[in-house]
């Protein structure tokens, strides 16, 4: 395939002149046939690396990738291009399931995505093993790495694909990756000897990073919001945070919404469309929020609290300014945080005496007898577990994905259910029923599209509704809450279920096996990535660039000269009289200023306020209702 013909592909489908950083070199390694690995920051264009030679290839491309929302966004996007592209997810029904996979082994299907735990299912694989696949796409690759921040056991089953499609190059792609885990990201896919590895900068030139520290972080981060506009992403770390953190920013009068997990899938779309809209300013979220959303006027990214890894923060703090103007990553930071830091060690990997604990009162839960339970899937209910056995809910967490990764569980913490409905009014009943227009047209289309709804639960799919009846997502769920109060059926939307599957039959505590792989060499590493953005939040001297892009194994050839490191240096030489005819400026536009507006990075606020203090003294400007105003 020649270098022009990918520009054509380009140009006519996404409307671009050319190919940014490294996309054009990985696009032509993978077309060659090369086992490809990707680094490339957030807002690096991944995608485009393997959309265009999905389309120059004869056959399918495969993605792999953890996030459906992701999968359903792009997928999306590639249809309004006109290009063929299916998902394979949660909550389809097997019917659609099997046609997707036919369209795909008959050809004419340009892109498949599909999540790693579908590489466990045999009807997949016997359906892959019929398909014409161009080459495999790794998306989120680290993912794939016991030295990544991320490590998902589920990756592991892409070897399974490797075996079953040893002919078909792989492309992994990640945007965060340490040398370390950049060599097992190949090892662990067996990459071969031709492999070619691509990388480019870490470095983000427009994005300023700054640490605060504080001991009250609300009035810091008030104080931040007020001095940068536009769009904002907070991340904190529990769900609970995220509301509380919300509520109190609307009070503040900061239009806000908070995001995480465990929210419906339809409050996540309409939370997540206000603010790509513009409409609220500011979304509150646990790190479930902003993988593969795509808004590129993003001006802040605020840790309320600090994340776990430099991968993390690097990644979350890269969603902002991705249109290449100046945005600020800004983490606050306490006196207590190291120490929250040190006790999350502890809590991530707790004793291996508790681990067993928690299995066996685990067994006890389900009344799993020994020996028995092998392939036995439940839902869990982690409040109530820990209610009855007196358990602290974070390390039962921790005990579950520890045992998930020895295999002696599958434990999901959010595995979806489909939603159902059940009418409580018999058929005569329901025909006499005076209706609005829309919950008639709602009552229609349930009764045309399942059966069995006057005798049980029936599943159903709020999507087949709404293309059926032609009303909106919004509509079509109102309308079933709505039929709901008027106790005409009884709607149970899809939410998150937590599940766990024995994956080996129960075993005695005393004979589980934690190897150094899945306990000991984990937390080591896990302690190493706390100590790194400890040492980040704690540094003193370096630049906040040249620490970052040393942890990713790059080497600055300069310092950013815009983190608050950088510009601390320079303002320590800034004199009281610099600053008063600076202020006197801002002053001259005859409008009042708040205080904030006065603060500049790096300055300390005792400097700032000499300064203000000197123009009053001397009758320049004066104070009102909090406001600095130049006198007349």
């Amino acid at each position: 395939m020649s270098r022009d013909k990918f520009a054509e592909i380009l140009g006519e489908y996404w409307g671009y002149e050319d190919f940014r950083g490294i996309q054009r070199e990985i696009i032509q390694s993978i077309s060659a046939g090369h086992d490809t690995l990707g680094l490339m920051p957030t807002g690096g264009g991944k995608s485009i690396t393997f959309q265009v030679p999905a389309l120059a290839a004869d056959g399918v491309c495969l993605v792999i990738t953890p996030l459906i929302a992701l999968m359903k966004d792009q997928v999306n996007h590639l249809r309004q291009r006109g290009i063929k592209a299916y998902a394979i997810y949660a909550g389809m029904s097997h019917g659609e399931i099997l046609t997707v996979l036919d369209n795909c082994v008959y050809g004419g299907v340009t892109l498949l995505y599909v999540s790693p735990e579908r590489l466990s299912s045999d009807l997949f694989l016997a359906r892959l093993s019929h398909m014409n696949v161009s080459f495999i796409t790794i998306d989120e690759a680290h993912c794939i790495s016991q030295w990544g921040y991320d490590f998902r056991p589920a990756y592991r089953r892409i070897s399974t694909v490797r075996q079953l499609l040893p002919d078909a190059p792989i492309l992994a792609l990640t945007a965060t990756a340490t040398p370390r885990v950049a060599e097992d990201i190949c090892r662990q896919l067996q990459f071969r000897p031709t492999a070619q590895t691509f990388q480019m900068s870490f470095a983000r030139d427009n994005l300023s990073y700054i640490v605060r520290a504080t001991e009250n972080k609300e009035a810091e981060l008030l104080h931040i919001l007020n001095s940068v506009r536009g769009s904002a992403i907070i991340y904190t770390r529990s769900r609970d945070g995220a509301r509380e953190l919300a509520k109190a920013l609307n009070a503040a009068g900061v239009s806000a919404f908070y995001y995480h997990a465990g929210l419906t899938n339809l409050d996540k779309d309409v939370r997540q469309k206000s603010w790509q809209q513009g409409q609220t300013r500011v979304m509150v979220a646990t790190n479930a929020f902003g993988m593969g959303i795509d808004k590129a006027d993003v001006r802040l990214v605020i840790h309320f609290e600090m994340p776990d890894s430099i991968e993390a923060y690097y990644q979350e703090a890269g969603r902002a300014g991705r249109d290449g103007k100046r945005a600020y990553a800004v983490l606050l930071h306490s006196k207590a945080d190291s120490g929250k830091l040190k006790r999350r060690i502890n809590e991530t990997f707790p004793a291996i005496d508790f681990i067993r604990r928690v299995y066996d009162h685990l067994a006890y839960y389900y009344e799993m007898a020994m020996g028995d339970g092998e392939g036995v899937t439940r839902e869990f209910d982690l409040e109530r577990f820990c209610r009855t056995f007196r358990f602290f809910p974070v390390p039962v967490v921790s005990a579950l994905n520890l045992l998930t990764r020895a295999g002696y569980l599958d434990y999901k913490d959010e595995d979806e259910s489909q939603s159902r409905v059940l009418f409580l009014l018999d058929r005569d009943e329901l025909y006499r029923l005076d209706t609005g227009d829309e919950e008639e047209i709602l009552i229609r289309s349930l009764l045309r599209n399942y059966g069995g709804l006057f005798s049980n639960y029936t599943f159903i799919r709020e999507d087949d509704l709404m293309h059926d009846s032609g009303l909106s997502q919004q509509a079509v769920y109102e309308g079933l809450k709505e039929l709901t109060r008027r106790r005409i059926l009884h709607y149970i939307p899809r939410k998150k279920v937590p599940r766990i599957t024995y994956t080996v039959r129960r075993l005695d505590s005393k004979d589980l096996v934690f190897t150094d792989e899945v306990y000991a060499d984990r937390k080591e590493e896990y302690k190493t990535r706390i100590e790194s953005i400890a040492g980040y939040a704690e540094e003193a001297k370096e630049c906040r660039s040249t620490f970052l892009l040393r942890y990713f194994g790059e080497v600055a050839d300069h310092d950013c000269q815009h983190c608050d490191i950088c510009i601390g240096r320079k303002n320590k030489s800034i004199k009281i009289t610099d600053l008063i005819d600076k202020f006197s400026t801002i002053l001259s536009d005859g409008r009042p200023h708040a205080r904030h507006e006065f603060h500049l990075t790096g300055i300390p606020t005792d400097r700032s306020l000499a300064a203000l203090q000197t123009l009053i003294e001397v009758g320049e400007i004066e104070q009102r209702d909090g406001y600095f105003i130049r006198k007349q």
